[in-house]
């Protein structure tokens, strides 16, 4: 049975990635959702839409609607929960490091905070 996707949340309920979501267009805000259902239902992330990062624990969604890449930044936060952290249209070959950043940023922050509640 899949993973559980769950949605990163700033101390101040925030939550980085819903915001890049609402900002996509209908018809590729329905594809990510679509790749993310995989996720909820394939016991393994599916290596065409899910990459881990080298050199980190973060995981790339990648998600490609016509000319357009897309990536969701996540990563797994034990057992079987996928948290996305951000988002991004990309627009280089390289994923830049100011996002990888942010969403390592966005894990040890959760951790912290979830560490606290088990």
């Amino acid at each position: 049975m899949g993973k559980i996707v769950s949605f990163y949340k700033t101390e101040d309920g925030k939550t980085p990635f819903k915001d890049f979501l609402d900002k996509l267009p209908g018809k590729v805000a329905q594809k990510v959702l679509w790749v993310l259902m995989l996720a909820e239902e394939l016991d393994t992330l599916p290596t065409t839409y899910f990459k881990k990062l080298v050199g980190s624990d973060i995981w790339e969604c990648r998600v490609q609607f016509g000319s357009n890449d897309y990536r969701i930044l996540c990563f797994h936060a034990g057992g079987s929960v996928l948290v996305l952290t951000n988002g991004f249209m990309k627009k280089t070959q390289k994923t830049p490091a100011k996002e990888i950043e942010r969403a390592e940023t966005c894990k040890r922050d959760y951790l912290r905070r979830h560490k606290r509640h088990e």
